[in-house]
């Protein structure tokens, strides 16, 4: 069957009755192909006869369909063109794990995040109506992206100013509605009828001149449909937006014909489609969670418990730090914005139930609640992604800095993912974070370290981050027992001469074969904020060259702030900074994109000796002859 649709022009000319024979066929080929690459798995099973249903009713591309929390996408990426190519998704040089505008015109907005299909939505919708062409805009949302306040807002603002577009809501809780059977089927089709909606705005004509009478027949129709349909319909009723709803996500036949009721209604339209994440595939639809995003797995097998590795992540660090350190202080809480497994919180939240908040997809909500809670003395720990972390970057400095907090910032994936791309990689935490006053700012080159931050930022009375990177370090165990780290204090790790390499984060092992091949002077900063000041005044006396190593965007990061430093305190020193160029990075394994930028040990030798070499015509160099 996939052999005939290479576009959704093709999926269009099928008869209705043919669909589910196309959404089984799509539903295949995302079960063989993820199997064997490895990706997003669980929630692309669940999206196959939505995905099959938008495409036929719609006109896409004309018509905008933009994927919110976009690694619901890969069925929408294979029946756009892209068939031949998913086996590349994720792997460099392939497709991007998520839409991404580039890439297709098929792919509307791009997407990595959540919660922004709506605004994008209503921002194309308006823009429509400003240059005078007839398209439909369909945001589809699911997968919780439903808890964030953005959705809201932009709920709000369609409905209040009346706009033409669709949500479609991807409900894919466990629980599937009791609503969901053949008389909600009826009323749903009964609802989204031009009959219906003809009689509807009629009737509204005919008592706009008679108030009681009008507001009469809207409470009427509120308590008829609410007697029926879910009680979420009222609230986006009252938000300015036709409900239909819950429908059944997984009758394609049904959704194709409640879409072509719709799609000429020309105001805000909400649908409420129910599904089931990992349909087709009864492992993934026992355990959702745990298929979320998969390796390379068999089939018949299904995926496999990884073997115990000997040393942990940095993540598997923190949640074991966490729960050795909430054993020793019950003020300690912990805090994540729905990354309870990705972010290390899964033993924490079994062993602290009562300790443990997980606030749903709502990062500034997160770090507003640990402000409330430290005011009133707790010390909150927020585990999160760097990259979530911008969406909450007011609360931070007007919530937690300005007022001095002792929030305790565990933040995750910093620098570069891998395959994720650039949607989730965190490049920025440093260059964000140390302009803010009253902020402390660790940076762990090993597990150990980490696990002494960790203890060291919680002790503090004050807001404290600790930055680690996704993956493996150097595979040194931590030590059991918890050490204060002096703030501020960076060590020597080995002694050279002429060129001194400041180590900031986790690319240890990289610099010290750099520091090992150019007989070079090895300093671990740990502290992006506030630097060793006594230790930078030495260097810059002692050594011809400071080379500055980071795994965060050059740009206003580590190397920055001791470039600022010693300029200000007029030192005349060659200056090296080494980290993440001024642009977005491809996905890649995470060992692929540092090589190609020159962070890897080969690339930090090459810069460091291109560097010296441009520096022979210059006063600064008269020093390294």
């Amino acid at each position: 069957m996939l052999d005939q649709i290479n576009s959704p022009e093709d999926l269009r000319s099928l008869e209705r009755e043919q669909l589910p024979e196309a959404c089984t066929a799509l539903r295949n080929c995302l079960l063989e192909t993820v199997a064997n690459t490895g990706g997003h798995f669980a929630a692309g099973l669940g999206t196959v006869e939505l995905t099959i249903a938008l495409h036929y009713v719609f006109n896409t591309p004309d018509d905008k369909l933009i994927w919110d929390v976009g690694h619901q996408a890969y069925g929408h990426k294979i029946i756009t063109g892209r068939r031949d190519e998913i086996s590349t998704i994720r792997k460099k040089a392939g497709l991007a794990p998520f839409p991404r505008r580039e890439e297709s015109p098929y792919d509307a907005f791009g997407v990595g995040h959540s919660s922004t299909s709506i605004s994008a939505a209503l921002g194309m919708a308006e823009a429509a109506k400003q240059l005078g062409l007839e398209r439909q805009p369909i945001a589809v949302i699911g997968d919780g992206a439903m808890t964030a306040g953005m959705a809201y807002e932009a709920l709000n603002h369609a409905g209040d100013i009346g706009t033409n577009m669709l949500v479609v809501l991807n409900d894919n809780d466990m629980s599937i509605s009791p609503n969901v059977g053949g008389l909600s089927k009826y009323l749903t089709r009964l609802l989204s009828s031009h009959f219906y909606s003809s009689v509807r705005k009629s009737g509204k004509i005919v008592l706009s001149k008679t108030p009681k009478m009008q507001n009469f027949a809207r409470k009427a129709e509120e308590h008829t449909k609410g007697m029926f349909l879910p009680g979420a319909g009222t609230l986006f009723e009252e938000m300015g937006f036709d409900y239909y709803g819950p429908v059944d996500g997984h009758d394609v036949i049904e959704l194709t014909k409640i879409l072509e009721n719709i799609k000429d209604i020309k105001k805000p339209k909400f649908l409420h489609v129910v599904t089931k994440k990992g349909k087709g595939y009864k492992p993934a639809e026992n355990d959702p969670c745990g298929y979320h995003a998969v390796p390379i797995f068999d089939l018949h097998k299904g995926v496999t418990p990884a073997e115990k590795a000997l040393t942990p992540t940095y993540t598997q660090v923190f949640g074991k730090w966490l729960c050795d350190m909430a054993a020793k202080d019950e003020r300690l809480i912990g805090i994540t914005p729905a990354m309870r497994e990705g972010s290390g919180l899964v033993q924490f939240s079994e062993k602290y139930p009562t300790r443990y908040y997980d606030v749903a997809i709502a990062e500034q909500h997160a770090v507003t609640l640990a402000a409330g809670m430290a005011c009133e003395g707790l010390k909150p720990v927020v585990a999160i992604y760097s990259s979530f972390l911008q969406r909450a970057y007011d609360q931070l400095i007007h919530d937690v800095a300005l007022q001095n907090l002792p929030v305790v910032f565990a933040i995750d994936r910093a620098g570069l993912v891998g395959a994720d791309g650039a949607t989730h990689s965190g490049n920025y935490d440093y260059s964000y974070l140390r302009c803010i006053p009253n902020m402390i700012v660790m940076a762990p080159a090993d597990e150990n370290e980490c696990r002494q931050m960790l203890y060291t930022a919680f002790k503090q009375d004050g807001p404290t981050a600790v930055r680690y990177p996704r993956g493996k370090g150097v595979g040194l165990l931590p030590d059991e027992k918890m050490q204060m780290i002096e703030i501020g204090k960076a060590t020597l790790l080995q002694q050279g001469r002429r060129i001194a390499i400041l180590l900031f984060g986790s690319l240890l092992q990289a610099s010290t074969a750099v520091a090992d091949s150019l007989n070079a002077t090895l300093i671990n900063m740990r502290f992006v904020k506030p630097l060793d000041q006594a230790l930078l005044l030495e260097v810059a006396q002692d050594y011809e060259l400071i080379v500055t190593i980071e795994d965060n965007a050059i740009s206003g990061g580590a190397g920055s702030a001791v470039n600022e430093f010693l300029l200000a305190h007029k030192f005349d020193v060659a200056l090296l900074n080494l980290g993440i160029p001024d642009r977005y990075l491809e996905h890649a394994t995470r060992e692929q994109q540092l090589e190609s930028i020159g962070l890897d040990a080969d690339g930090i030798r090459k810069s460091i000796r291109n560097f010296e070499q441009s520096l022979t015509p210059s006063p600064l160099s008269k020093r390294m002859s």
